[in-house]
């Protein structure tokens, strides 16, 4: 059996947690920040836990 390539799009993208949730940052942080609050910005810097509907397709692009 040939191994299986890992998507190297979502291995920059998700990380695997130790118990093998998929982990990624939150989006809407590059750009036209002026308008958006402190707090706002404060909470987009913090990973958060991919949407568990995902995850079958998901670990199927990242085997490794």
């Amino acid at each position: 059996m040939p191994k299986v390539k890992t998507s190297r799009a979502a291995a920059k993208r998700f990380k695997k947690t130790g118990t093998g949730k998929l982990k990624r940052m939150k989006a809407y942080k590059s750009h036209i920040l002026t308008k958006k609050s402190q707090k706002r910005k404060r909470n987009l810097r913090k990973s958060t836990v991919a949407v568990s509907s995902n995850a079958k397709v998901m670990k199927k692009i990242l085997p490794y």
